[in-house]
């Protein structure tokens, strides 16, 4: 039996890919923003071990999750699934002053890898939109660009591609990959995605359970498939890291 977490498992992908873990016989721990939240997601995902709790646009509750996280106990799996979608018409600042879009779906998986006692396997979900991504580290806060809703995402899944590449570089002895589900009719892909919803939590599930995945790839329906050249960019990998060590106060 293997031990996972999935962030932001109260509803959509990362509740699926609960659900289909706890059908394998696997422990899983489900994360929600809020203790209401975390209620939906007990609901959603009967016969899971227990929920974590915390917002991760906030630096402080992204830390208290990975407390809660190492007080559980060693995860041998952590994937994060957590994000916040292309819909914000405006910049949103968060309480750290940050851009809501990159705090949560760009810093707070940075600040949990580094946090969380180091698992077996990390799994980072994409999108395809990160193929649109700006690698340019210069404005990660949009403070000085024209806010654009659906850029932000992109660059943000840009960065969880990045990340999950860095670490597997960093940390040869873990498994660390990315995932693009496919554009499916979850809330955040809204109602006219054309992508076929079944399908979507399968390579999450197999990057956690298969005997022997490799690390460092990124894959599309279980296939390898093409990245931005950013993501393997190991100046960009480091500039990134730096960029969130210097925001958060921890290093990888």
């Amino acid at each position: 039996m293997t031990r996972v977490l999935i962030t932001g498992s109260a509803d959509g992908l990362g509740q699926m890919v609960a659900r289909e873990l706890i059908d394998l016989g696997h422990e899983v721990t489900l994360h929600a923003r809020s203790e209401s939240r975390a209620q939906d997601a007990l609901r959603g995902a009967p016969g899971a071990a227990g929920v974590l709790v915390g917002d991760l646009s906030s630096i402080a509750e992204t830390t208290s999750i990975a407390e809660q996280a190492n007080a559980s106990g060693r995860f041998d799996v952590v994937v994060h699934n957590a994000a916040v979608g292309y819909q914000e018409r405006r910049r949103i600042e968060t309480v750290d002053g940050l851009a809501h879009v990159f705090a949560t779906n760009s810093l707070a998986p940075y600040l949990l890898t580094a946090l969380i006692d180091r698992p077996d396997r990390l799994i980072y979900l994409s999108s395809g939109m990160h193929l649109g991504g700006d690698p340019d580290l210069t404005d990660l806060q949009w403070q000085r660009r024209r806010w654009n809703g659906s850029q932000a995402y992109s660059d943000s899944k840009l960065h969880d591609a990045i990340l999950a590449f860095a670490v597997a570089r960093l940390w040869p002895h873990v498994r660390s990959n990315a995932v693009d589900p496919g554009w499916v009719a979850t809330k955040m892909g809204g109602p006219g995605a054309s992508r076929d919803m079944s399908r979507a939590p399968e390579t999450q599930v197999w990057l956690a359970t298969a005997d022997n995945p490799g690390s460092g790839e990124y894959y599309y329906h279980r296939k390898p498939h093409r990245t931005h050249p950013a993501v393997s960019d190991v100046r960009v990998q480091d500039g990134f890291l730096k960029a969130c060590a210097g925001l958060t106060g921890v290093s990888l």
